[in-house]
This record gives structure tokens, sequence and C-alpha cells, in this order.
């Protein structure tokens, strides 16, 4: 699995952050990015809902 978030299209809504920390974080500007270690979703049972809280669809996940 793969999660890509298109920083030209990301607003730093949070929710993804907000729907699954253990996956996403906010950089200073407070946009979204993955945390360390998690650009596979490490198993995240909220992964995809916080793809879906996206308001600007701006979060992809890539299976295989």
């Amino acid at each position: 699995m793969r999660i890509t978030i298109d920083t030209d299209v990301c607003i730093g809504a949070g929710q993804c952050a907000l729907t699954a920390p253990g996956v996403f974080t906010q950089d200073d500007d407070g946009f979204s990015e993955l945390l360390p270690g998690r650009e596979d979703g490490a198993g995240d049972p909220m992964l995809r809902e916080a793809v879906r809280a996206c308001p600007v669809q701006a979060i992809t996940v890539a299976d295989g």
C-alpha cells in the first residue's frame, strides 16, 4: 500500500491528522504529511476514513 499527499491540492484542513493520527501529521505551515515510517499506512484501521475525510481529495492510497 502506498499513500500519496498531493501538496499542491492540500489546504491544511487537518482532517487526516485528526482521523488517523498514527499515520498523518501537519507540518509547520499546517499542511498534511505522513509520519516517518508510516508511508504504507502501518495497518491503521482509520486510514481509508482519513482519505475520505479530506475535503479536497488530496490523499490517495494505491494498493499493491
